[in-house]
């Protein structure tokens, strides 16, 4: 059994205050139970064959007078190999700040992209789309500070700035007080009663990759030469922590359109989405035309109260680093769910998944990329949070 430990001194006073300050009300307590059986490992991370849990939670929130929001959500995910434990959020958010200004402290998820400031379970499929699992290692927390403002503007426009000691994002020999920041930007509307939108534009910047990129490097080696040992049960187990590829510049671009009768989604809803993601400069040796990319794009149709299905299809390419040249890899997913929500606390999906690797790349992951049909049961108990747009 693995657990992974707080250590920025950042996280211990936040875990101090917020459980120092016994507040005038009682805190909210909830628990999300993600179990799941899976036919075969798929490429890139991801849940493991067999039966399991993934990001199985346990929150805790309070509020502070007129002050502060203080929540530490703690994770833990199970497979036939292995068990591990890891807080995920631990901050503090003010609630007064002016201007429309919101700041936060602690350990949490970044504002980056559409999926990634939310959590897993919320999710529409068992598993993040290709390109998070490539270039954020499913989804990125960190240990650190942001700030959100909402313009004072018709339509809705948010702009923020993070600053993280950019652990999470790998296994980087670095000094940095910093080692990661983010700018992002948000814009949506409605358009009439009955559709929605929203559009976004994200920048990463990874500064602990200007001090040699052996991260980089020791990742590739380790997919071409030596994917049969500890590598390989680092991407395929289902717990992915910190990015398989990575870049000094990660540029992200996500669009969302909702569409629902008079703006009622609890009877029927249709959602389309999509997000594309470029990582330059994964090391020293890398030209302008060496670079990660890759996108995804999804429909997920609720037609009852109970009933949704839907379908993605995505891309990656990437530059397999070998000292100074790379290789082109390549991969697709092609993903087909059906989901039943008994309640508004559970859900079932099944899900198919298909991975098509590009020829000369099917040496590094044969024995992973496949065909996988996953049953998931997801069941939350207490107080929760509204999800997201």
């Amino acid at each position: 059994m693995r657990i992974r430990v707080l250590k920025p001194a950042l996280l211990t006073l936040a875990v101090a205050s917020v459980s120092a300050q016994a507040a005038d009300q009682y805190p909210n307590v909830s628990l999300t139970v993600d179990a799941y059986h899976k036919s075969d490992n798929t490429a890139l991370g991801g849940r493991h064959e067999g039966w399991g849990l993934s990001h199985t939670e346990l929150s805790v929130s309070q509020r502070f007078g007129n002050l502060f929001d203080g929540t530490i959500t703690a994770v833990g995910e199970a497979n036939e190999e292995e068990t591990e434990f890891n807080f995920e959020e631990v901050y503090l958010q003010t609630l007064a700040l002016p201007a429309g200004m919101t700041l936060r402290a602690g350990r949490f998820l970044s504002d980056i992209g559409y999926l990634n400031g939310q959590h897993p379970h919320a999710d529409s499929f068992t598993e993040r789309p290709l390109i998070y699992r490539s270039f954020l290692g499913g989804h990125y927390y960190d240990d650190g500070i942001g700030l959100n403002v909402v313009m004072p503007t018709e339509l809705y426009w948010r702009v923020g700035a993070e600053a993280f000691t950019g652990d999470e994002l790998g296994e980087f020999d670095h000094d940095r007080t910093i080692g990661a920041w983010t700018v992002s930007s948000k814009v949506g509307g409605d358009i009439g009663a009955s559709q929605s939108w929203q559009a976004g534009v994200s920048y990463l910047r990874n500064r602990m990759l200007d001090q040699g990129g052996a991260h980089e490097e020791h990742a590739h080696d380790e997919h071409e030469h030596e994917h049969e040992h500890e590598h390989e049960d680092d991407a395929h187990h289902g717990h992915s922590h910190g990015a398989e590829y990575a870049g000094k510049h990660l540029y992200l671009a996500d669009i969302v359109w909702k569409w629902s009768p008079q703006g009622n989604n609890r009877g029927q809803q249709l959602t389309l989405s999509g997000e594309y993601i470029r990582a330059t400069d994964p090391n020293e040796s890398a030209a302008s035309s060496d670079y990660h990319e890759g996108w995804y794009g999804s429909a997920v149709y609720r037609f009852s109260p109970q009933w949704s299905a839907g379908i993605r299809h995505g891309r990656v390419d990437l530059q397999m680093g070998h000292d100074d040249h790379f290789h082109e890899a390549s991969m697709t997913e092609s993903t087909l769910m059906l989901a039943w929500n008994p309640t508004h606390t559970q859900t079932v999906r099944l899900q198919y998944a298909h991975q098509d690797v590009r020829k000369d790349w099917q040496d590094t992951l044969s024995d992973s990329a496949d065909n996988a049909l996953t049953l998931q049961y997801i069941i939350s108990f207490g107080a929760h949070d509204a999800h997201a747009f």
